[in-house]
């Protein structure tokens, strides 16, 4: 009887190392794993800092924290690594295999090192307290980073940008708003003053979702919290709208705010509120701001000189007019019935940006 029940304990005890031993294995199997993860991430993130946007310190930033991830990768966790029976080398997800523009790249890559920075955080709880403290700082890092990069690439595509989009209602909205995208249109603002918030919303959300699939900013008018609600790459303030400070202060220093300027003294205000594009007119009268003076092309020809930001000329602007508007100084348009009335959206498009 005593043989048998030492026989028992001796099973149970082989059982818990065992037990233990291979929790022990995943564990480092999972730190190892989500240490390439995090490395990985960051080093697709550095390239785009250092080659196209030639930001040495942001460059300088993610190879750093690769560095840091390095020298805790051990060799103990390294050696726990089994890839030839890893079930998660056979998953794959369709968003995975296309990247739709360069900020769904970088967008999915920052996702990917945090969700391993948090991973290695909490594993490593049970293996290093030191360890889990540095991925939480890095992680923060990460974050802080985020912001800067995809502000930073908002911003420049904004300069890059000829031809800005100013929706109006229509019976196929989305349908015509695709159909610039596909001309190559880069910059979508969102106008629907007579409608309900809660249709505004939907409205909103599906076009930011159409935009950003091309590749395109997309703005809202008037409306920060709007903006905020569906994540646009900024607002257009009028000038009897919410302070720029205040839509500041809301959507944060690396979204775009502009405001519609109509003379020199509105221009300087702007300018002086810290706003990242202006617009210029309306160049010629339109029902779109029906009871307003056109402020005509001397004004265009005042922004040419004085603007120290980008300056879209708007108000009655369309291919019968366009070039007089370039040869008054102007290098970007923006255009309401133009393209939103056009029998081919895509072919106007192309035909105004080879204009500018």
């Amino acid at each position: 009887m005593g043989n048998v029940t030492l026989q028992c304990f001796i099973m149970t005890i082989s059982f818990k190392l065992t037990n233990m031993i291979n929790q022990k294995t995943a564990i480092y199997r999972i730190l190892d794993a989500n240490l390439d993860r995090a490395r990985e991430g960051l080093r697709i993130i550095e390239e785009w800092c250092r080659f196209g946007l030639n930001d040495g310190d942001s460059a300088s930033v993610c190879k750093d924290m690769r560095q840091e991830l390095g020298s805790w990768h051990s060799d103990d966790l390294r050696t726990s690594r089994d890839t030839p029976n890893d079930p998660g080398t056979q998953l794959t997800h369709p968003h995975e295999e296309e990247r739709e523009s360069l900020e769904s790249l970088l967008q999915a890559n920052f996702c990917r090192v945090q969700e391993a920075l948090r991973v290695l955080e909490e594993y490593a709880k049970l293996y290093n307290g030191e360890f889990a403290s540095s991925m939480k700082q890095l992680r923060y890092q990460v974050y802080s980073l985020e912001s800067k990069l995809v502000g930073k690439c908002r911003h420049q595509l904004l300069s890059k940008t000829r031809l800005y989009l100013v929706t109006m209602p229509a019976d196929n909205f989305l349908e015509v708003i695709e159909s610039a995208l596909k001309g190559g249109l880069k910059l979508v603002q969102y106008r629907h003053k007579n409608e309900d918030d809660l249709v505004k919303l939907k409205e909103a959300y599906k076009l930011k979702q159409l935009c950003h699939q091309y590749g395109a900013l997309f703005i809202v008018n008037d409306r920060p919290d709007i903006a905020l609600a569906v994540n646009a790459d900024g607002v257009h303030l009028g000038q009897t709208d919410m302070p720029v400070g205040l839509a500041r202060q809301m959507l944060g220093a690396n979204k775009i705010i502009g405001k519609s300027t109509t003379n020199p003294q509105e221009m300087a205000k702007a300018l002086g509120e810290g706003v990242d594009y202006i617009g210029v007119g309306p160049v010629y009268e339109t029902p779109t701001k029906a009871g307003k003076k056109a402020a005509g092309l001397e004004y265009v020809r005042y922004a040419k000189a004085n603007a120290t930001v980008p300056w879209f000329a708007i108000g009655g602007i369309d291919e019968t007019n366009i070039a007089d508007v370039v040869k008054a100084g102007a290098n970007r348009t923006a255009v309401v019935r133009a393209i939103m009335q056009a029998e081919n959206p895509t072919t106007m498009t192309q035909n105004l940006l080879s204009q500018l």
